[in-house]
C-alpha cells in the first residue's frame, strides 16, 4: 500500500507531502454527473455499487494519496428516528426536527449493521477494488454539527433553534448530545470494522460558536467521540471558521487537526503543537485561478509546513461545484512535485 497518508497522520517522515481533497468525488466531475442524472443523491449513497464507483472516480484521475468513502454526514439520522429528505436545489430537510423533551427521548442509538448496511458494504467493496493501493477514509459529522441539523431542520444562518436549546435547556442539550455521540461512536467504529483505514470528523458548523460556548457545550462531546475510536485508526478532527480557538479544538484529541484557510498553516501548527499532524489548508476558490497562482499558493503552504513530518495537504473545505478538473489534477501534481524536491 502507498501508506504515505497514514504515515503523515502519525507524524512519520514521508518522501513527499500526501494530498487528498474534501469532496474529491462530486459534482465538479462529469463522471459523477452522469450517474447523478439517473439517481437521486440518497439513492447513490444507499446503493453500495454506486457509492463504490463514485468513491473510486478521483483515485486514478487525480492520483490522490487517499480515497474517502462517498456518503453523507446525515446518513445515521433515519436510524435515530429522524425523517430526512433532500429537496431539489435546497439541500437536506429534516421533517421532524428535535425541539423538546419528547423529541430527545424518542431518539435511538443506531445499530449500524441494521441501519446503514449499505455504507458498510460500500466500504468493503471499495477496499476490495483498491487492493491496498491507497488508504480509505471513513467519516462522520461531529456531535454539534449533527445536532444543529436535526434541531434547525436543515441548514441555518444563525443556528437560533440550536442555540436557544443549548442556552435555555442545558441539561436537555447534554442529553441530546450524549445520544448523538453514542450513535456516532457506533457509526464510526462500524466503518472501521468494515475496513476504513482512517476517520475524519467533520465539525462544519463549529465556527458558529464563541470559543467559550464551544468549550462548555461542545468540546466534551467531541472529545468523547474521538476517545471512543482513538487507537484503532488515525483520526482527523476537522472544523471550519474556528481559527480563533483552534487550540481548543485540538484539545478534543485525534491524530490530525484539519484547518481551513482563515489561518496560516504555520500559525495553526504552532498553536496545536508540532507533536500533532495537521491537514490543510488551501482556499477552494484558488482552484479557479490560473495555474501559476495555484502553484504559488501550494508552494506558500508547503513552505509554511517547513518540511516538518505530519503535514497532509488538503483544501480548507470541499471542492466547489464548477471547479475545473484539470486544475484539481494540477494541484495534486504540484503538491507531489514541489514537496518531493524539498525533502
Amino acid at each position: 500500500m502507498n501508506d504515505t497518508f497514514l504515515r503523515a497522520c502519525r507524524c512519520e517522515p514521508t518522501d513527499y507531502t500526501p494530498v487528498w481533497l474534501m469532496r474529491q468525488a462530486g459534482r465538479y466531475m462529469k463522471e459523477y454527473m452522469e450517474i447523478r442524472k439517473r439517481h437521486s443523491f440518497l439513492e447513490m449513497c444507499r446503493t453500495p455499487e454506486i457509492a463504490c464507483e463514485v468513491t473510486l472516480q478521483p483515485v486514478d484521475k487525480l492520483n490522490v494519496d487517499a480515497a474517502i468513502i462517498f456518503a453523507d454526514i446525515l446518513l445515521p439520522l433515519e436510524g435515530m428516528g429522524i425523517k430526512l429528505e433532500f429537496a431539489k436545489n435546497e439541500g437536506p430537510v429534516i421533517l421532524n426536527p428535535v425541539r423538546g423533551e419528547k423529541d430527545v427521548a424518542a431518539l435511538r442509538v443506531i445499530e449500524p449493521a441494521e441501519d446503514v448496511p449499505y455504507l458498510l458494504e460500500a466500504i468493503r467493496l471499495v477496499k476490495r477494488e483498491l487492493e491496498d493501493r491507497i488508504p480509505l477514509i471513513g467519516f462522520s459529522a461531529a456531535p454539534f454539527t449533527l445536532a444543529s441539523y436535526i434541531i434547525e431542520g436543515g441548514g441555518s444562518k444563525n443556528y437560533l433553534h440550536a442555540k436557544r436549546l443549548m442556552y435555555g435547556e442545558p441539561e436537555l442539550w447534554r442529553r441530546l448530545m450524549d445520544s448523538i455521540t453514542s450513535t456516532l461512536i457506533a457509526y464510526v467504529n462500524a466503518q472501521i470494522d468494515a475496513g476504513a483505514d482512517a476517520i475524519q470528523i467533520f465539525d462544519s458548523w463549529a465556527g458558529a460558536l464563541s470559543p467559550q460556548d464551544y468549550a462548555l457545550y461542545v468540546q466534551p462531546h467531541t472529545r468523547r467521540l474521538i476517545e471512543g475510536i482513538s487507537g484503532r485508526v488515525p483520526v482527523i478532527n476537522f472544523s471550519t471558521g474556528t481559527s480563533a480557538y483552534i487550540d481548543t479544538i485540538s484539545q478534543c484529541g485525534g491524530d490530525v487537526v484539519g484547518v481551513d484557510w482563515r489561518i496560516r498553516l504555520d500559525t495553526a501548527w504552532k498553536r496545536i503543537g508540532h507533536g500533532r499532524a495537521i491537514q490543510g489548508n488551501l482556499d477552494p476558490t484558488v482552484l479557479f485561478a490560473p495555474r501559476t497562482e495555484i502553484k504559488r499558493q501550494v508552494e506558500t503552504i508547503l513552505n509554511m509546513a517547513d518540511r516538518r513530518a505530519g503535514h497532509i495537504f488538503n483544501l480548507g473545505h470541499g471542492i466547489i461545484v464548477g471547479t475545473p478538473v484539470d486544475n484539481v489534477k494540477a494541484l495534486v501534481d504540484y503538491v507531489h512535485e514541489l514537496s518531493a524536491k524539498n525533502r
